[in-house]
């Protein structure tokens, strides 16, 4: 579909975001938002400005399985969420989610991340 964007252009990017438990992930899926640590802050804001398109793949640390994925729906802002619980998190910011489904990482081994030392994508 045609778009006004101005970054209709740009690359679209992913990125892999590990949840330290599924209460992170529900709270997600359930409210539309995710918060992230601050360092990671940076590079996501400068994909979402400068890429059409920023697709997040969650996982849950430790599960062996992808969680589902979404799109990022806006830049990270300086409000914080509570729902989180960890003063380690920084902004929130808008997620549509497009698909919730557990996906264990033997499915997709085929796939490798050249700018990881072609390490397998989990």
């Amino acid at each position: 579909s045609e778009s006004s964007s101005p970054r209709q252009n740009m690359p679209v990017r992913y990125f892999i975001m590990k949840s330290s438990n599924l209460q992170n992930i529900d709270i997600s899926q359930q409210k539309g938002v995710w918060s992230t640590t601050p360092s990671n802050e940076r590079k996501l804001n400068g994909a979402f400005w400068e890429s059409r398109m920023v697709y997040l793949i969650f996982s849950i640390q430790g599960s062996g399985h992808f969680q589902g994925f979404a799109r990022m729906g806006s830049a990270i802002g300086c409000e914080k969420s509570q729902d989180w619980g960890s003063a380690g998190f920084g902004g929130i910011f808008k997620v549509e989610w497009i698909r919730k489904e557990s996906i264990p990482f033997r499915f997709t081994h085929h796939l490798l991340n050249p700018w990881n030392d072609n390490k397998k994508v989990q």
